[in-house]
């Protein structure tokens, strides 16, 4: 497969010319607002559903660790993903709910800035959804993380995109 010039349409941003990872230069770019929402859930047993119903977990409330623990993985992508810029997140949201086979999580995340937040909202997701596993992995330890995926996403040059279901 042919790499493409940095900058041509469909290009990868993080691979140069060569073919080597490299850091995007967002340092022209305008500042906008961004925003962006993910999605993921986590599938689990009725006993560890019951579990975090009743307020029984040992370890204390699995839904606000995984809510904190998500809020706090959007600030700290660029320290997980190698190649994120580090932003000044001016909102994140995570949100938990229950469903009929486990937990749906979403979260919304906003900045003004140079480039985007999808990573960090992905991030948020996935690190709650861990550590709703880890809070109640005594009880069930095969619970599923599934489907975790961009939702929406506003500002920057690409502008909007929603995500169509298949």
């Amino acid at each position: 497969m042919a790499i493409k010039e940095p900058g041509a349409k469909g290009a990868l941003t993080h691979v140069d010319a060569r073919g080597r990872i490299r850091m995007v230069d967002v340092g022209d770019k305008p500042v906008t607002s961004r925003e962006a929402v993910a999605r993921g859930s986590i599938a689990m047993s009725a006993a560890a559903r019951k579990l975090i119903r009743t307020g029984a977990v040992k370890k204390g409330d699995p839904l606000q660790a995984a809510r904190l623990a998500g809020i706090m993985a959007a600030k700290k992508t660029s320290e997980l993903i190698p190649l994120c810029h580090p932003l000044a997140l001016t909102h994140v949201s995570v949100e938990l709910t229950a469903t009929r086979t486990g937990y749906a999580i979403e979260s919304r995340v906003r900045t003004s800035g140079q480039t985007g937040v999808e990573m960090e909202a992905l991030t948020a997701v996935a690190v709650a959804a861990l550590t709703l596993y880890d809070m109640v992995k005594a009880v069930d330890k095969a619970m599923e993380i599934t489907d975790v995926h961009l939702v929406e996403k506003r500002g920057g040059r690409s502008g909007h995109y929603v995500r169509v279901k298949s």
